[in-house]
């Protein structure tokens, strides 16, 4: 059976509590500080002392509604108040009973509310009631134990407690429970609904308890390891300095100050260091910082301050290795050459910054490995493509975990000297994102004014590149902010005639994949024949990497056949190329072989090499329109409008029927339609062929040109003529057109080539007009 109670209302001066709750039958002093609550006491004083005690929901509310505070409270007796300074009084008050708000009395001067009282009275226990509060008193009994917060005097005094109702009220006061739960408490009426919320709140502070005992162990046990490691060195100090030995630290800084002194650091960094290392000592050993500062100084004493290689300043020797590495690339070995020279005259000299641009695969990257070897330099190459930190170049500072030194002293670093030939490939592929500019950050060490005292954000001391040989490669040299550009000697490279790749092939490329394959001269050899074929109809490139790929293609089928047969001899010719590679993936454009009419041969330059161009022109009855196909860009496409002013101007002289112009459309397209083609110089080309469409004059199909056109006739120099030069000698051309202002550019041509060709330089347009048109069909 539960406690029975019975109620009655009536009205009472109610004062709310902040933070605290009070349960019936316990005793408790109360601060008192609102005016109302104040009021609320002296009502109460005045009447019967009892007073209406009920908790707010929110302790900061300083004046609360009915809806700020609970439903259900307690009525207490006031047994003392003393007035305390500053206005505030401090209320012993026991509790009597519970009791709900019906409804707030109005009254401007302290808060009252109408109650229904609950007071219970003693019933019968029943078994479950028995069995709850005897599993209650034994918890309570163990949270005690457990938390050492309560005396153990309480417990005494809780067991004698017979009352169901009055023992789950005192152990509710007892617990440090949040006020919701209290709350829970103390508006439940029935006292096995009480004890049993009790028993469950109680099982779950043990289960805290339990774990806060577990946790106060774990770090009890590590403050005593701690203490006693503590102990155990300063013994093991004690016992080292009556044997006259060294402990580690001090042996550590005693070798890390042997280091400095080797190390032959400038004046600033040798500051520095001895001042990190007079910290170091300092600390203690298992600090963090000291893991910092000791990397710092490893960093310091391992970067070579003073170490440098001899230059190699034997100029023929250097000339033999750049020779015998790479085929071709005159200027820069020329650049190479000029500075041993100058480095053999003056001793003190500044490391030249080169910037090597060409499309890939012509040996940029491998030419500065050449570098280095001919000057007897250490080599360090660092790719940039892609890099985007500014960090990256210039390092992280020390306050950041795991910082450490720009890749450009990691370089010199794994050099080990201060004057290698450092190599930053791809320098034109370096992005900008919200972590900095790394070509910015370039800007210092490309600057032979600057970089004498480059500074790292981690070593924070200058270091001096200034005889570092700094060698930079790039696709192209639009892509490279202005800045930087400007600090650097740009040497172009352009791409390899077919001339160049035959002997390349022949001299270095087919050796090298026959010995990678493990063939021997034996088993294979290559006709310089099959070797054209394979450039001509199997690669389109400005370098040779294809070009290897395609004979590393052909050494591993022969491998395959020796190793089938040892006695496997196979002579790779022009005929039999396409057995080992298959069909021809390209094709190179071919001299007409008639004379024919609005057709006219012009030359092109790509990033491959040049190639050789038909220019066709039509008539179509229309309105003078000019029609453009081929897929051209705008500057082509401006170069046709000038072409056709020009030839429209001329009509006279070449003969040309007013009724052709007025009456006929021209249709002029280049073939192969799905490749982009732009540029000024098809400029004369163009006009040719518009020339000999609209007056029926054939052009000769043994002639390439070149060259821009202005509406005035005059012809403008153009770029990449040694390219289309071989390519006009590829296609069996016998005369070329070029610029008159390009005729010092000749000099480029490979003699051989030269020798076949003939060369006309024009100025202007009624010259080219003159060597292509045929008079006599």
């Amino acid at each position: 059976m539960q406690q029975a109670s019975h109620s009655k209302y009536r009205e009472i001066p109610m004062l709310p509590l902040r933070g605290v709750l009070v349960f019936p039958y316990t005793v408790i002093h109360l601060d008192v500080g609102r005016k109302k609550s104040i009021t609320a006491i002296e009502e109460a004083m005045l009447e019967s002392k009892e007073i209406f005690l009920a908790t707010q929901k929110e302790a900061q509310t300083d004046e609360p509604d009915e809806e700020d505070i609970y439903s259900v409270g307690t009525v207490a007796e006031i047994r003392q108040i003393l007035k305390m300074p500053g206005g505030t009084m401090r209320v012993l008050v026991e509790g009597l009973y519970r009791a709900r708000i019906e409804t707030y009395i109005s009254d401007k001067r302290y808060l009252k509310v109408q109650i229904e009282e609950y007071k219970d009275f003693s019933v019968e226990k029943s078994p479950e009631i028995e069995a709850l509060m005897r599993t209650l008193i034994s918890q309570f009994e163990q949270y005690v134990r457990m938390s050492k917060k309560i005396p153990p005097e309480t417990v005494v005094s809780v067991v004698a407690i017979e009352e169901p109702g009055r023992l789950a009220d005192v152990i509710a006061s007892h617990l440090s429970l949040r006020i919701n739960e209290k709350q829970r408490v103390l508006e439940s009426h029935g006292a096995a609904e009480r004890l049993e919320y009790l028993c469950e709140l109680l099982a779950k502070e043990m289960d805290v308890l339990e774990l806060e005992r577990k946790i106060n162990i774990r770090v009890r046990k590590q403050m005593e390891k701690t203490q006693k490691e503590y102990y155990l060195r300063e013994q093991m100090k004690a016992i080292q300095k009556e044997l006259g030995e060294k402990d580690e630290r001090a042996s550590e800084v005693e070798e890390l100050k042997e280091k400095i002194e080797k190390a032959k650091l400038p004046k600033d960094a040798r500051e520095k260091a001895f001042k990190e290392l007079e910290r170091l000592e300092k600390m203690p050993p298992m600090v963090a910082e000291a893991v910092v500062v000791r990397n710092y100084l490893d960093w310091i004493v391992s970067l070579p301050w003073s170490v440098e290689t001899r230059d190699r300043l034997d100029l023929k020797l250097a000339e033999e290795i750049l020779e015998g590495d790479h085929y071709g690339l005159d200027k820069p070995k020329e650049r190479i050459l000029e500075y041993l020279a100058i480095r053999k005259l003056a001793k003190k000299m500044k490391g030249p910054i080169l910037c090597l641009v060409g499309p890939p695969g012509v040996g940029k990257t491998s030419l500065g490995k050449s570098v280095a070897h001919a000057l007897g330099r250490k080599f360090v190459r660092l790719s940039l493509g892609g890099i985007r930190d500014e960090a990256e170049i210039r390092g992280h500072r020390r306050t950041y975990v795991g910082s450490m030194p720009g890749r450009v002293l990691q370089g010199i670093k794994q050099a080990g000297s201060r004057n290698p030939v450092f190599l930053f490939d791809e320098i034109d592929k370096m992005t900008t994102d919200f972590r900095g500019d790394p070509a910015s950050a370039l800007l210092e060490v490309l600057d032979p004014e600057q970089n004498y005292t480059f500074s790292d954000h981690y070593l924070e001391i200058p270091f001096d590149l200034s005889k570092v040989m700094f060698i930079t490669t790039a696709n192209s040299a639009h892509n490279i902010p202005r800045p930087l550009l400007d600090r650097m000697e740009i040497i172009e490279i352009s791409s390899y005639t077919e001339e160049e790749k035959v002997h390349i092939a022949l001299e270095h490329l087919i050796t090298k994949q026959i010995k990678e394959h493990g063939l021997k001269g034996k088993h294979i050899s290559f006709s310089e024949g099959a070797v054209r074929k394979i450039i001509r109809e199997h690669t389109r490139e400005a370098g040779v990497r294809n070009l290897e790929r395609e004979i590393a293609s052909v050494c591993r089928k022969v491998a395959r056949q020796v190793v089938e047969d040892k006695t496997t001899s196979i002579q790779v010719t022009g005929n039999n190329i396409n057995k080992f590679l298959g069909k021809a993936r390209f094709h190179y454009g071919v001299a007409e072989k008639e004379n024919q009419i609005g057709v006219a041969t012009g030359l092109a330059w790509t990033e491959t090499g040049g190639d050789i161009l038909s220019i066709e022109v039509a008539l179509l009855k229309g309105k003078g329109k000019l029609i453009l196909t081929g897929k051209l860009g705008d500057v082509m496409k401006e170069s046709a409008q000038a072409a056709l002013t020009y030839v429209r101007s001329k009509a006279e002289e070449l003969n040309i029927d007013s009724e052709v112009q007025e009456k006929y459309d021209l249709h002029l397209h280049v073939p192969e339609g799905a490749i982009p083609k732009d540029g000024p110089s098809a400029g004369i080309t163009i006009a040719t062929a518009m020339a000999s469409a609209m007056s029926g004059v054939r052009v000769r199909g043994d002639v390439a040109m070149t060259g821009e056109i202005t509406l005035r006739g005059r012809v403008l120099p153009i770029g990449g003529l040694k390219e289309k030069v071989l390519a006009a000698h590829r296609a069996g051309i016998k005369t070329v057109i070029l610029p008159e202002e390009n005729k010092k550019d000749l000099d480029e041509i490979p003699d051989n080539v030269r020798k076949k060709l003939r060369f006309v330089t024009v100025s202007h347009v009624d010259e080219v007009l003159a060597e292509t048109l045929v008079k006599n069909n």
